[in-house]
């Protein structure tokens, strides 16, 4: 287990101790069992290592394996698992060095799989010279019946360590190789670390599945250099990422497992892959008797993980940037960038007509720079083949325009999963339930009591959502439901409403008690007798602070439509709605305390509570509120990484974390806690992995199909999306910053299906790859969504003009935006650092004038619910030269904004100024 933070009560202390004892009991067990197996890499028989150039290489002497891979310009850092070495030393465990494959004679049906990890014998060691380090010929560690012989070699290439398997089919027989993976073992167990270990000894890897253009990017927790990339050598394309399930490594919280680099696929694609549609067109290859096949890696050391691209340009390898990323709505004007020294030979999509692409001139730098532009919704795929053969693949999601996709978003959580119906025992009703896709029907009864019961994550995500949604498009009609839940469920079942306890938040509505409720009360093909079927006990508890945000931003978020709008909610409510969300953020931190040591997921809206305390001037509860949190967030201080959570490692807590480090000017805490986010949360040409903040165990606890998987756009990718924007709004130069959390606020929105279901994250398995079929957890990345969605306006040094959720033009020295977001109610000027927010009201379009830095906001025309913008700028940048921007449009100051009258027929003009 990781390093647990003490100084708070016993009872809640002896709590949290259970729930340790319970995990490392869990955690313990198999390792000790692994431990017991008998070594068969001969680690007795010693090692040898080698100078490689930016690396000391240490390899098992009897494997020829990889048994240490550290960079010399760090000290006691170790890429791969040396210190797990010993204990991982039995048959069926992968070691960096290792090579699996599916082979047939040509004409037969069936596969057969062989794997240098299945049953270890030494290997047979090959004289070297020159540039090879050590080889050896593998045949005695793989079944004597394999048809082909394997020589594997470590050596340098152009001064860098390379990993080559040169294949002979030594048969008579045409020899089919339908799948062929090399295992990737770095040093991402966590177990038995501290949090201050895991980020100076682990690392995480993200892929790259672009064939030949494929890399891996391997990168410290810490975020701090160096860092590695894998990459083709030769030909041996990145075509798939296949999980080593086989490998008996004890796979948990504490450790995501490892997956293996597939150059061919075929074999699995059409077997365990069948009803999946892959990344890239599976292939397999054929050898003909005495025909040799080489397929090589290469190991690059870089620097930290923004400076990847850099290094792969360094060293010749295609890098590809899409603006404004690889999520495309079908209203955006979007642009690919490719940096290659090769000729562009071809470029095909799939589906055919999903994409269209024009070519632009070359960049200044000489950057081939293309028009593209998203037609048909759902996955997409571009494949640019160059004159040298070397074949890219770039995988893109389209989607409806937002303004769609977040209508439909809300009408499914209030029809679909709209629960009114009669719940005497658990009165959940009416409500906004969890919903099960592939079933189409509401989900009632789940044996984890949140996903039914309406509360943690699990089961608040959908109501969560519906909430936040109205923060983005305000529907009358969602709105009149959804008060009508927080009056009778949420306030006052979920939250405790009155007595001592009032503002406590419960963990769950729905419970497990047949002995004291009536016969039937519980479906017979549910199997509760398991530990997360909690007693009403259990489910009463108010002692887990991650509760208490949910409650709180539906608090918030009444107070926003009472106070903003004219006839969404009762006006005369607000300043109540603002106080029962800034005391229910006051609970957390009395009646929850243990788990308020650590950053909340959604802790944001606190600081946005806070914020408008002290706009209302309701200072008393606006000091009440700061000097709580500035509580936790001088205890964060005192940590070296302060984003501890319930479980030993998390990426959710950093969020908050930052958002409070950078508000009370604890700028060393907000970067340590930023360099962690971007050690997982990858800038990649994928979808999928562009701006996906690591998350691998939440579908135990709020998806479907349960399991241990890297998950795709999970709530951590908006959640983590808040901070990183933030950062970047301080500092408009780092483009890295924009392109990451862009990623991760469009990939949040990315797999919400065309009629509106949200699913918990997108399964990344290559078995699997389509979305989870429950709705589980996601409303808490829709909250990262909701208050974080905005549009980026800059100028690039090599790339020119740019906008991130808008439509771009230039004429002279005016550049003119228009807005493509589904809220249109904020936008950032980089060149000046402006940020402009609405509260009430939508922006058009937004006009720069170069010349003289004027800005000109056409805002929408008036509706029913939305007579005057509400109107705030801000400057969190201030670039050499620019002066303090004013709006210079006359209204009504009020609460630091100003209110402005909209004209009822057509846009109205806002004009702001140094």
């Amino acid at each position: 287990m990781m390093n647990i933070h003490t100084g708070v009560p016993k009872a809640y202390l002896l709590t949290f101790l259970i729930i340790v004892s319970v995990f490392a009991s869990m955690a313990q067990s198999p390792w000790v069992n692994l431990s017991k197996k008998p070594s068969t890499l001969n680690l007795s028989d010693g090692f040898v290592e080698f100078d490689a150039g930016a690396f000391n290489l240490r390899l098992v002497k009897s494997s020829q394996t990889v048994a240490g891979l550290k960079p010399k310009n760090v000290k006691d850092f170790d890429f791969v698992p040396s210190d797990s070495l010993k204990v991982r030393s039995s048959d069926g465990l992968y070691h960096l060095g290792d090579i699996n494959l599916r082979i047939r004679n040509v004409g037969t049906e069936s596969w057969k799989s062989y794997s240098t990890a299945t049953r270890r014998m030494p290997v047979n060691a090959i004289a070297v010279k020159g540039k090879v380090l050590a080889a050896a010929d593998l045949s005695s560690t793989l079944p004597s019946d394999i048809p082909l012989q394997i020589i594997r070699s470590w050596e340098m290439v152009n001064g860098k360590l390379s990993l080559k398997f040169t294949l002979k089919n030594k048969t008579n027989t045409n020899i089919e190789i339908g799948a062929l993976g090399i295992p990737m073992i770095f040093d991402n167990i966590l177990e038995g670390r501290t949090l201050e270990q895991t980020h100076a000894k682990n690392v995480f890897y993200d892929p790259y599945i672009g064939n030949d253009a494929g890399y891996l990017q391997v990168t410290r927790l810490s975020g701090q250099a160096p860092s590695l990339i894998v990459a083709p050598l030769g030909k041996a394309p990145f075509e798939a990422y296949n999980p080593l399930n086989d490998d008996k490594t004890p796979r948990g919280i504490a450790f995501e497992g490892f997956y293996e680099w597939m150059i061919h696929s075929k074999a699995y694609a059409e077997n365990e892959w069948k009803t999946a549609e892959p990344w890239n067109n599976p292939t397999s290859i054929i050898i003909k008797p005495g025909e040799v096949k080489t397929y090589a890696l290469q190991f690059i050391l870089s620097g930290k993980a923004e400076e990847t691209e850099n290094t792969l340009i360094e060293n010749k390898k295609p890098v590809a940037i899409s603006v404004p990323g690889y999520v495309l709505a079908q209203n955006v004007d979007s642009k690919l960038f490719i940096n290659y020294p090769k000729k562009i030979k071809s470029i095909n999509c799939y589906p055919e007509g999903a994409l269209t692409f024009n070519a632009l001139p070359l960049t200044k730098g000489g950057w081939k720079n293309y028009e593209v532009k998203g037609k048909i919704w759902g996955r997409a795929k571009l494949t640019v083949t160059y004159d040298d053969g070397l074949e890219q693949t770039i995988n893109y999601k389209i989607i409806a325009p937002e303004s769609e996709v977040i209508a439909s978003y809300g009408n499914f959580l209030t029809t679909k999963q709209w629960f009114n119906q009669p719940d005497n025992i658990f009165h959940r009703s009416p409500s906004v339930i969890t919903y099960d896709y592939e079933k189409q029907q509401q989900v009632a009864q789940d044996n984890r009591a949140w996903i039914a019961g309406l509360s943690d994550e699990g089961g608040a995500g959908s109501w969560l959502g519906a909430i936040m949604k109205q923060l983005v498009q305000p529907e009358k009609t969602e709105i009149d439901k959804l008060q009508k839940f927080v009056d009778t469920v949420m306030f006052g079942r979920i939250q405790i409403k009155d007595g001592p306890n009032k503002y406590g938040v419960r963990k769950s509505l729905f419970y497990y008690a047949p002995d004291s409720l009536p016969k039937n009360t519980y479906a017979k093909d549910i199997n509760f007798k398991t530990w997360s079927a909690w007693p009403k006990k259990e489910a009463d508890n108010l002692g887990r602070s991650y509760n208490y945000p949910h409650v709180a931003a539906a608090h918030w978020m009444l107070y926003r439509l009472a106070r903003n709008y004219k006839g969404l909610v009762a006006q005369s409510t607000w300043k109540q709605h603002l106080i029962d969300a800034a005391q229910t953020g006051m609970a957390m931190v009395t009646i929850a305390p243990y788990y308020a040591q650590f950053g909340q997921m959604e802790g944001t809206v606190f600081y946005l509570i806070l914020r408008d305390l002290k706009n209302e001037g309701l200072s008393q509860q606006a000091t009440e509120l700061e000097t709580a949190m500035r509580n936790r967030a001088n205890h964060w201080r005192t940590l070296q990484y302060p984003f501890g959570s319930e479980m030993p490692w998390d990426s959710t807590g950093q969020e908050e974390v930052y958002v409070w480090s950078n508000y009370f000017g604890y700028d060393d805490k907000a970067k340590v806690t930023l360099d962690a986010i971007l050690a997982y949360m990858p800038v990649l040409p994928h979808w999928a992995y562009n701006g996906n903040a690591r998350r691998y165990w939440d579908f135990l606890y709020g998806g479907k199909l349960q399991r241990v998987e890297r998950m795709i756009h999970h709530y951590g990718s908006a959640l983590n999306a808040i901070p990183v924007l933030m950062d970047y709004r301080k500092n408009p130069d780092n483009f890295y910053l924009l392109r990451t959390g862009y990623g991760g606020l469009m990939g949040s929105i990315s797999n919400i299906t065309k009629d509106g279901f949200a699913p918990a994250a997108f399964h990344a398995y290559p078995s699997t790859l389509k979305n989870d079929g429950i709705t589980g957890d996601y409303g808490s990345g829709f909250f990262g969504y909701a208050v974080n969605t905005s549009s980026y306006i800059l100028k690039h040094k090599e790339f020119g003009w740019l906008a991130f959720g808008g439509n771009l033009q230039t004429k002279g020295d005016v550049v003119n935006v228009t807005l493509t977001t589904a809220a249109k109610s904020a936008v950032y000027l980089a060149p000046i650092g402006l940020w402009v927010t609405l509260d009430a009201g939508k922006i058009e379009s937004v006009t720069f004038n170069i010349s003289n830095g004027d800005v000109l906001l056409k805002l929408q025309k008036a509706d029913d619910f939305t007579p005057e913008a509400v109107l705030r700028i801000d400057q969190p940048a201030k670039p050499t030269g620019t002066g303090v921007y004013q709006i210079k449009t006359s209204g009504k100051p009020d609460r630091g904004a100003l209110v402005i009258q909209l004209s009822p027929n057509g846009t109205t003009d806002v004009i702001i100024k140094k």
